[in-house]
Order: C-alpha cells, then structure tokens, then sequence
C-alpha cells in the first residue's frame, strides 16, 4: 500500500492505494511543521489519519508526503514523526512546490504555480526544480494569491479606484466596517487568510469591467514579477494549481497570452495528478 499526502494550511489530501484503479482519498486536518508542534501532527496522524486507513499503518510500504512549511529543517523533523507511525514505510517529505511541479508537470519540463491563500511557482526541468522566485508572503509578495487579491481589492474599493456599490456590498455581506477590516488586518493573526476569505466576492462580481481589469492587472503583475524571470519561460507550459488559479482560470489566461505566455493545465488540488505520478496504472 502506497500512501500520497498533500497538505496546506487547513487541510491535507491522502491517497492510498496499490494502483490507479484501487485508490482512494481522504481528508484530515492540515500539517504544517513549521507552525505546529508535534503533538499536534501526532494527534492528526493518529486520531484523524489511521482510523480512515482501510489497513494497518504497518501495511503501509511507501509514504509521499508534499507540504507547506516543508523546510529541510522541518521536513527531517517530520519525516522522524512519520516513521513512528508507519515504521515499515520508505518516507519521503517534500515541500509542497515540488509537489505541485510533480503534479502539474509529471516528466516533463514546464513552470508549476500555486495560486491559493498564497503564491508560489518554480520553473522544473522535469526531475527536481531548478528555480524558484522567492514568494515574500502577502505583504511583500504573493501576487495573484488570494490574500493578494484581497488586499488589493479591499485598497481599491476604499480609495475609490473601484465602483462604490462594490464596498458597499462587501462591508454588507461580511458584516463588515472600515473599523473591522483595519482591526482584522493590523491587530488580529492570520490577516492573510481574512484576505483570502473576500476572493469569493470579488469572483462573484468578476464579469464587471472594472473588476475584470483590475484581476487581469493582478495576474499580469504575478507573471511579472514571478514567471518572466524563469529563462525560456516562452518555451515552456505555465500549469497552475490552488483554488484562486481553478477559479480564475480565465483571467489567468488573458492575462499570461498578452505577455505571450503558455498555459498548461489547471487543477484544483495537486492530488488529483499526484497519484499518477506515484501510482501504477494496474497491478503488474
């Protein structure tokens, strides 16, 4: 039995199987070494992973697991965690960039982009990544993200750069004041993700003009400042993965063709592709 995880900050996605045809996923709370302690992913492994498990964890002969907060550090930390619980398995712990490079790009040669709460993307030859721009995080960085496009789109609506109705409506449907917002972003934790929480209003009103513009900006400025700096970036497929990329999909295209870039595929989770990556078709 094989077993394949993919984890993000909420939630992490296991396949197990043998083969393609005898697989299955699952779900459990995110693991993240870096923000949590060990009794904490112990607790997750143990209480939320093997009661799902159709076998016994000694049954499980190799573990792929790809995360975020997967530093080298961390990830020989929660490799020596994992082997406590499945001691017979071949373990290996991945960042979860490389995961959606082996997921989006299986073989082959391309630019793999993670477009969620967060943004991330590397150029991958086919075997390992071979550069990665630095992402900086939503306050440096993280162009296209969902707390990217949050934080834009928030600006934008309170200084009056985007159609009054649009803050009117946002502050109305989250039960919202200017107060609030200031007090979510610069006094409570986790601002990113109250960013990223907005992005299903700003989808729902994507077929304005002015919203639309102002998502095609957004996604021009992360091939900017992320892609067109890969070499051969013209030469090779741009796949994305992450629920912002699954969702505006269109707007990422538009915007990638006026700089005469190539999209590849998109997917909404990394372990949809995963599993053909590490799984056999049938039994030999």
């Amino acid at each position: 039995m094989i077993l394949i995880a993919d984890s993000g900050a909420t939630k992490t996605d296991w396949c197990f199987g043998t083969t393609l045809c005898h697989s299955q996923i699952i779900q459990t709370e995110g693991i993240n070494p870096f923000h949590q302690a060990t009794d904490n992913i112990n607790q997750i492994l143990r209480n939320g992973l093997l009661p799902q498990l159709p076998c016994s964890s000694s049954d499980i002969q190799a573990l792929f697991f790809y995360g975020a907060g997967c530093t080298p550090e961390k990830a020989s930390q929660l490799t020596s965690l994992l082997t406590q619980t499945f001691p017979h398995a071949t373990i290996e712990v991945h960042s979860d960039l490389m995961g959606a490079a082996r997921a989006l790009c299986q073989h082959q040669p391309g630019i793999a982009c993670i477009l969620g709460t967060g943004a991330n993307s590397c150029l991958y030859d086919g075997v390992k990544i071979i550069q990665n721009t630095p992402p900086l995080g939503y306050i440096l960085g993280d162009e296209g993200s969902g707390a990217y496009l949050g934080k834009r789109f928030l600006g934008d609506c309170i200084k009056q750069q985007l159609p009054a109705e649009l803050l009117e409506g946002l502050l109305k449907e989250y039960q919202l004041t200017l107060s609030d917002i200031l007090e979510k972003v610069y006094r409570q934790p986790m601002a990113n993700r109250f960013l990223a929480s907005l992005t299903p209003y700003i989808y729902k009103h994507k077929q304005q003009q002015k919203v639309h513009l102002f998502l095609t900006n957004c996604f021009t400025e992360f091939f900017q400042r992320n892609v067109l700096v890969y070499p051969g970036c013209h030469q090779v497929p741009i796949a994305f993965t992450g629920s912002v990329a699954w969702y505006f999909r269109q707007e990422i295209e538009e915007a990638a063709q006026a700089l005469n870039l190539q999209t590849g595929i998109f997917i909404q989770s990394p372990i949809q592709k995963l599993k053909y990556f590490h799984l056999v078709k049938k039994a030999l």
